[in-house]
């Protein structure tokens, strides 16, 4: 069975077209399943495998740096030599990473597999949506991308729940080898159902010098984050981190004389495009750093079991899931600048109230308000700001557009993992996990920081933009990744 972009011919209604979206559904969900229950198995992972702070960290950004990193090399890759065949080696390599991390006997070991998670993911995330792109019929696309967000949403409420039974009655180990039965039956009907598609017009050059760029320079800049605070400034972190900010300023370069850049800096000229990621960057490096210390808080300091600690935040889901589609449609009549910035604020706001968390308030006084507060703003946001990336940009630009925003949203989390312990005075010489000292600080960074990507939005992003389809250039690149609301971005 084949395709090709120019002929894609499935229907939403026929068996075909279920085989398909299953296929792709089963597939994103492990990387979405992870991305909502891994922060709340860390207490968990620190007792077993001793892990300090720094560890714990680096658990988190391992996976967010070679994923961020290589996002838009794995969609265009896919693109090159077939979606689907990427999807399987994203698939089976992200199947043997969670082996490895679901056997680690080390916190060196998990680091290490985790970032060869993040590596396939880089193949899995962008395939999902683009084998529907590919395959679906013009007039069904936006309803089989419709039908994938949706089952896409119901693994992130799923996933608090049953991670957190896993990690309660079994081991904190199951919540990775769960994954392996889904990655078998995701093989084996991408295998058998799912055509194989690739783009005939996409640039045949990969670079991989500028992945390699970004790559080695955020994980120069992370390691410095991470044991600066423990090791102290100078020595190795000094060393490393200079080095990847000489790494990242060499990317800059290569990208901007590169015949064929991984990311044309020429999309960064308009103010509306550079504004929303820079909004993005706000928002979401407060919504991973706030969510990396709240769970943690919650099971160490307020005795909270693994499964309640990821329920706490089963509101923002329900949010998104049921009003992000009216708050899109609402943007799409009234521009995305108004939107995009009462939305961070509202999100600040939930952020800071996180703070009335202690250990004489009960959940609905400490952690619901914050939580709802939150699931508001994030639900105002989400859909303006994909709507102003793809509004920035033109069509033939919408993939690389929307794979930027997604790829700067991971990278966000990835130095908001690193620093905001940091800048909250929590990461002591000690590499301890004692947050009694430092949280509120935190979440009160944490908020200003996305109150600040509101600001930004207002004073960049146009009151009435021209809307691009959200639906047709989503299925070019993740910019609807459901997963970018979970903890583990």
């Amino acid at each position: 069975m084949s395709s090709t972009p120019d002929s894609p011919d499935l229907r939403t209604g026929t068996a075909s077209g279920r085989w398909v979206l299953t296929a792709a559904v089963l597939g994103s969900g492990v990387a979405f399943l992870d991305g909502t229950v891994v922060n709340a198995a860390l207490p968990a992972i620190a007792e077993d495998l001793d892990a300090d702070l720094a560890g714990l960290q680096w658990v988190l950004t391992g996976y967010l740096l070679t994923l961020g990193s290589l996002l838009v090399i794995g969609g265009s890759l896919g693109d090159l030599f077939g979606r689907r065949r990427m999807f399987v080696l994203g698939l089976l390599g992200f199947a043997l990473a969670s082996l490895a991390c679901g056997v680690a006997p080390s916190t060196g070991t998990l680091i290490g597999a985790r970032l060869v998670q993040g590596v396939a993911a880089a193949f899995l995330v962008p395939g999902s949506l683009a084998m529907i792109s590919g395959s679906f019929h013009p007039e069904d696309r936006p309803k089989a991308i419709g039908a994938w967000s949706g089952l896409s949403g119901i693994s992130l409420a799923v996933g608090p729940f049953l991670g957190g039974w896993l990690i309660d009655d079994v081991s904190w180990r199951a919540i990775f080898l769960i994954n392996l039965p889904i990655v078998a039956t995701a093989v084996y009907l991408t295998q058998r159902h799912v055509p194989e598609t690739f783009d005939h017009d996409a640039d045949r050059h990969v670079d991989v010098v500028g992945g390699a760029l970004l790559a080695g320079g955020l994980a120069g800049v992370v390691y410095a984050l991470i044991e600066g605070p423990v090791e102290g400034w100078s020595g190795s972190p000094l060393v490393i981190g200079t080095l990847g900010v000489a790494s990242l300023l060499a990317f800059v370069v290569w990208e901007a004389r590169s015949a064929h850049p991984m990311v044309p800096l020429s999309v960064f000229r308009s103010r509306q495009f550079s504004g929303a990621n820079a909004a993005t960057l706000g928002v979401y490096a407060a919504l991973s750093g706030a969510m990396f210390l709240v769970v943690v808080f919650l099971q160490t300091e307020q005795g909270y079991s693994a499964l309640e600690a990821g329920a706490a935040f089963l509101p923002i889901t329900v949010f998104m899931m049921l009003f992000s589609q009216r708050a899109g449609a609402m943007a799409q009549q009234m521009g995305p600048r108004l939107p995009m910035t009462l939305g961070p604020l509202v999100a600040g706001a939930g952020i800071a109230l996180f703070t009335l968390s202690n250990a004489d308030v009960s959940y609905w006084e400490g952690v619901l308000p914050g939580a709802i507060v939150l699931g508001i703003g994030l639900t105002i946001t989400v859909a303006p700001l994909t709507a102003a990336v793809l509004a920035a940009i033109d069509d033939r630009h919408a993939g690389i557009g929307s794979a930027i925003n997604n790829a700067v949203a991971r990278i966000a989390g990835l130095l908001a993992v690193a620093v905001l312990p940091a800048l909250a005075g929590i990461a002591g010489a000690n590499g301890g996990l004692d947050l009694s000292d430092g949280f509120d600080r935190a979440m009160y960074i944490a908020g200003g920081l996305c109150a600040l990507g509101g600001v930004i939005a207002w004073l960049t992003i146009r009151t009435v933009a021209p809307m691009h389809s959200v639906m047709r250039a989503d299925v070019s690149a993740p910019c609807a990744d459901p997963s970018l609301v979970g903890a583990d971005r």
